[in-house]
């Protein structure tokens, strides 16, 4: 039974499972902290593809693939899938899932979109509508610079305030299996903006909803942020975080002490020029797929929110000189 908790935050009865999970990410993603936990490691940015945006549904392809492996079963078995990533239409996962022949359910959340993903699956499977659902997200570094920046032959010089979008993809499977990690809660985020306008410090446009997100999530459930292992966005990287911080102190919320981000976990800032952070939809998704899930299946997490966060632009709003609005939506995943 799903229940409604305060104004935006929903409850699951039944706690639908993670019973299956994966990532597959690339090679600077496999050279940063959490590199031994990921999966499978795709050297080749273009995996033996001709072009990035086809190596990016090639990565979706393989991280589908591990998960149903570990999980032992197979791709029929699925209800539906939920799947999105950065490029137009969603062309990543559509291309990167057609030869799976599973019920596909397309999500644009930009970075947020393995928690929307999440939310979805667990929606249907909460509700009897899927005994078994699928989500998956993607991002490569090269297709997303491509779209929303510039081409790679331009060579244009990166701020400080710059992400570098993680090449990566992670996806869950959740059934109603009564055990492991399991979604007991969600917050559907409600879009935000502070005025900001520039592509490259999207941890700044995003942090204003998580904020907003986070402060529905407590108020609704009358928690605090000490009651949980760890909070956890993605990704506002270390400008975003900073924000976030002095947005909730003005509302009398303090997350410093357990708080970390995908996009500050990925990545060996001291070593790897990565500028700010990671980012993408593979960001939070391989991170929560790899080191995240690997806690809590082993007992160091038991309690945590997922907050993942996305920059709701495209390239015709930022080329007009829009303002970038900004999404966070929220899981509560417990350990039966």
């Amino acid at each position: 039974m799903i229940r409604r908790i305060g104004g935006h935050t929903i409850g699951f009865e039944e706690m639908p499972s993670i019973t299956g999970y994966a990532s597959v990410v690339g090679k600077r993603e496999s050279e940063g902290p959490l590199g031994k936990g990921f999966d499978k490691v795709i050297y080749d940015s273009y995996d033996g593809q001709d072009t990035y945006e086809q190596a990016e549904s090639r990565f979706q392809y393989e991280a589908v693939g591990k998960v149903l492996e570990k999980a032992g079963i197979r791709a029929n078995e699925i209800d539906y899938i939920f799947a999105g990533d950065l490029l137009n239409q969603c062309t990543g996962s559509s291309f990167g899932l057609i030869d799976y022949d599973i019920p596909y359910l397309g999500q644009y959340g930009a970075c947020s979109t393995m928690a929307q993903g999440l939310i979805m699956a667990s929606v249907f499977v909460e509700s009897g509508a899927a005994s078994a659902a699928a989500c998956v997200t993607s991002s490569h570094f090269c297709s997303a610079e491509r779209q929303y920046r510039f081409p790679m032959e331009y060579g244009g010089v990166r701020t400080p305030t710059a992400q570098w979008t993680v090449t990566g993809s992670g996806c869950c499977i959740l059934k109603n299996a009564k055990k492991g990690p399991c979604i007991s809660r969600a917050t559907v985020g409600r879009i935000a903006s502070l005025g900001v306008k520039d592509a490259n410090n999207m941890g700044a446009a995003m942090a204003p909803a998580a904020a907003q997100t986070l402060k529905d999530y407590f108020d609704d459930t009358s928690t605090k942020p000490n009651d949980y292992d760890l909070i956890l966005t993605g990704d506002l990287r270390e400008v975003g975080s900073k924000l976030l911080y002095e947005l909730l102190k003005r509302e009398g919320i303090d997350i410093s002490s357990n708080h970390n981000d995908c996009g500050l976990m990925i990545y060996d800032r001291k070593k790897q020029d990565v500028h700010s952070g990671g980012s993408g939809c593979g960001c939070s998704g391989s991170v929560l797929c790899s080191k995240i899930l690997n806690d809590m299946t082993s007992g160091r997490l038991n309690n945590i929110l997922f907050a993942a966060t996305g920059a709701l632009m495209s390239p015709t709003t930022c080329s007009q000189g829009a303002d970038i609005p900004s999404i966070a939506h929220l899981v509560n995943v417990k350990n039966r």
